[in-house]
């Protein structure tokens, strides 16, 4: 997989957020499946001591015929970006 050469430093504050999650799909999609990672929207970002962290949501059944996203058994896919040029830094898929 090349470089994507995305530099989040410089991008503002209030569109990172959209970045580091169209980053994250982009390098998670050909390791887990397009589906497998839709299905895990909407993901969330946070930005900590220069590392932009993404994961996933995990939606589970309630039991009612709805879906929940608390109290749910499984895991979800998790990228740590660095802030300061893009670099994938850690890629995972929990259980």
């Amino acid at each position: 997989m090349g470089f994507i050469g995305v530099t989040l430093a410089f991008i503002m504050p209030e569109n990172a957020s959209t970045t580091a999650v169209k980053v994250a799909e982009a390098v998670l999609i050909p390791v887990y499946g397009k589906e497998k990672i839709e299905s895990e929207r909407p993901f969330k970002a946070t930005l900590e001591n220069g590392v932009c962290t993404v994961d996933g949501t995990l939606h589970c059944s309630d039991g009612k015929g709805g879906v929940t996203t608390t109290l749910c058994d499984g895991g979800t896919a998790e990228v740590k970006l660095s802030k300061a040029d893009g670099r994938v830094l850690k890629m995972i898929h929990y259980k």
